[in-house]
């Protein structure tokens, strides 16, 4: 892979996928001490850089590709590029999801054209179905140990230079390797001082036990909320670069990952999923440290998060950082006690987000009721208040959940 390659890809594809934005965060600057610049993959058609890859490989081979077309395996954006990505070049797409595919990223490969199968209990076995049928006449496009592939990604790396072309530092998702690969390889032959750092889930970190071997290494893994990273296996081509070109790859817990997508929600409105959300996750676990006032670039891969995943992401976060308090009051059951409690919430300038008022419970005594309120808050010192002052009034506090 040379790098007038990709500097080729950027020329064919450009009228067929959007070029990003690339925006500075007054707000990550200063909570790290550097300047720090978003990368916005989620913003790419079909919300992920995976359109990139696709593209360039169904452009640059559209001649040799027969009538039934190409064939693909993913559980979500590499589908959804492949299934572009065929509509736009005039050609049949057919993608191999797993059984367990959420219903949402079906749907999204089918609106883009693509002939979905639902095959097998885990990628890799999706993976060997879509080789299957490759054998038929129809070209096989891997979701990241290619060549094109890579170099389609790699697009990402020249349109970060062309704007800031004093780039100190770049953060980038891992997980089968295409994205970092294609991003070293446009960067670094140009730039050789810019550190190139990958990052993965420590549910399934891959490339990070492949570097620690010093060879392509299986790893199992746990369920993530980066799963669009969660692969079990660098590529062989994909591993050789990271290699060459990367200075490290680090780790994001859970936690972190789902903080990172809150505060990129929160503070910049910019929607991440798991995989495009762990450069940012890196930063809050301090396993990676800007130098002071360097420019450092976060490239937010994908935006496809699930409606009931962030949901959840949402709620759990609130809890975790004392937004949301959750408590059990005992009261007298006479007239106007639950009004009381109420006016007295107000005037903490809590929130009732949600409210269970019982008297009907086993073992309570008959004058007494209790009320689970679930409140919004402006965070633990203002829990804190609120529990004072509602021991101060003298209310019986029960179960209580915080964070």
């Amino acid at each position: 892979m040379k790098h007038t390659d990709i500097r080729n890809a950027v020329r064919l594809i450009r009228d067929r996928i959007i070029r990003t934005p690339l925006i500075f965060s007054p707000t990550l600057s200063r909570l790290f001490g550097a300047e720090i610049f978003l990368k916005l993959e989620n913003l790419q058609k079909t919300g992920s850089f995976k359109v990139r890859g696709a593209t360039y490989k169904l452009m640059k081979h559209r001649k040799a590709i027969g009538p039934l077309g190409v064939v693909a395996a993913s559980a979500g954006n590499h589908a959804q590029g492949v299934a572009l990505a065929a509509r736009n070049a005039g050609v049949p797409a057919t993608i191999v999801m797993p059984e367990w595919a959420s219903i949402s990223k079906q749907e999204a490969t089918r609106s883009y054209g693509g002939d979905v199968i639902l095959h097998g209990r885990s990628v890799g076995e999706s993976l060997e179905r879509a080789k299957d049928l490759a054998k038929t006449d129809r070209m096989f496009i891997h979701p990241f140990d290619d060549a094109d592939i890579v170099t389609g990604q790699g697009t990402i790396g020249l349109e970060i230079l062309s704007e800031m072309p004093d780039t100190d530092m770049i953060l980038v998702p891992v997980g089968g390797g295409g994205l970092i690969s294609g991003i070293s390889a446009a960067v670094k032959p140009v730039r050789p001082d810019i550190r190139i750092i990958g990052v993965q889930a420590s549910a399934c970190p891959s490339a990070f036990e492949s570097l620690r071997h010093g060879g392509v290494t299986h790893v199992d893994a746990r369920r993530s909320l980066a799963d669009g990273i969660s692969v079990k296996q660098p590529g062989e081509l994909t591993f050789r670069l990271i290699r060459k070109y990367a200075e490290t790859v680090v780790l994001a817990e859970e936690e972190q990952i789902a903080a990172a997508i809150l505060m990129l929600l929160e503070r910049k409105k910019i929607l991440a999923e798991g995989a495009g959300a762990v450069p940012l996750a890196a930063l809050l676990n301090n396993s990676v440290r800007p130098d002071p006032d360097s420019k450092v670039v976060l490239v937010i891969s994908g935006g496809n998060v699930d409606s009931p995943v962030l949901g959840r992401v949402i709620r759990k976060g609130l809890l975790k950082k004392g937004r949301i308090m959750r408590v059990r009051l005992y009261l007298e059951d006479s007239p106007g006690a639950l009004s009381k409690l109420l006016t007295q919430i107000a005037q903490l300038r809590a929130n009732v987000l949600h409210i269970v008022h019982d008297r009907d419970v086993k073992d309570l005594p008959i004058s007494i009721t209790y009320v689970d309120l679930e409140l919004e808050t402006r965070g633990p010192a203002h829990v804190d208040e609120i529990r004072a002052a509602l021991k101060k009034e003298g209310y019986n506090i029960g179960l209580e959940s915080y964070p």
